[in-house]
Parts: structure tokens; sequence; C-alpha cells
């Protein structure tokens, strides 16, 4: 009777090649994994302080600084349903068409998430102006996306919520 047993010599579990290739194929897929996954906040300050930056230009109508952050195909959709791109930003800061008291995110609401070269900011933002002659003061919340691209972050596409009704003080 012949023995099916592999002997020791012939198949060596933690030597084998096919043991080695899969050790590999797992540890490249868990640094893969863990990438993709929200980064520290380390990761995030970075954006937290551009996105910081970009409302305060918009607020001074700061179009040299909003123009080095906007990514040059950047797209801003409001809850109004309009669409905006970086020309058409620009040109209002340009033209100073708002005047803002406030654009300011609300102290502690601000959340940046972070995975690989995408970070995406939610904040609720207050926004006092006058524009057309018109006063407005509210607040809405906004998500906006940038990527790191070789020349570092840049925003590429924002959101905006319809303004939220006032809440009456108790």
């Amino acid at each position: 009777m012949t023995s099916s047993i592999l002997h020791d010599r012939d198949f060596s579990w933690p030597h084998s090649r096919f043991a080695n290739l899969i050790l590999i194929i797992v540890a490249l897929a868990l640094a893969a994994t863990s990438k993709l996954n929200a980064s520290s906040e380390e990761d995030a300050k970075p954006v937290a302080a551009l996105d910081t930056k970009y409302q305060s230009a918009v607020k001074t109508n700061d179009a040299t600084t909003m123009d080095q952050i906007l990514a040059d195909d950047f797209i801003l959709v409001t809850g109004c349903g309009h669409v905006y791109n970086k020309a058409d930003l620009l040109e209002q800061a340009r033209k100073k068409e708002v005047t803002y008291e406030r654009q300011e995110e609300e102290p502690g609401s601000q959340k940046v998430r972070v995975w690989g070269d995408t970070a995406v900011v939610t904040a609720l933002l207050w926004v006092k102006s006058v524009q057309g002659g018109k006063p407005a003061d509210y607040k809405l919340w906004f998500s906006d996306t940038y990527v790191h691209t070789p020349n570092g972050w840049r925003y590429v596409f924002g959101q905006a919520s319809l303004p939220l009704p006032k809440v009456e003080s108790k």
C-alpha cells in the first residue's frame, strides 16, 4: 500500500513559494484597504485649513486665493439646483457682486474625512450678506470635495443645502 501523505520535505507550508505569494497578496490587500478607510486627524488638518481659507476668500471676494484653491473643472451645485463653475465664482468675486458680513463655518461643525487622495468637508455655514441691495442671513449645510493633485489639494466639487429654517430663540 502506497501512502498518499506528503512528507515534510515535499511540502513545507511556511517555506513554499505558494505560501509566500499568499502572504504577500494578503499584506498588500490589507495595506490598500487601510489607505481607503477614512484617515486620521493628521491627514485631515491641511484640508480643513484649506476649506476655512476658501470660505475666508469668498467672504473678502479674494478671487486670487479662490483661483489657487479651485480646480479648473470645479462645479458647485446649490440647494436650488443652480450649477456654477470656477469662472462663474471668480467673476462674481471680482465684480464684488456680494458683500459679506459673515461667511464662516459654525464653530465645531466642520468634519473632514480623507480617503487616499480624496477628502470631503462637511460643515454648517452661516452666511450674512447683501447681494443686489437685498440682505440675506441664513445657515446651510455644505459638502466640499477636495482631490490631492501633484500641486496640492484642490477643491473640485461643492454641494450646498437650501437655507435652513430659522430657529427661534427661547
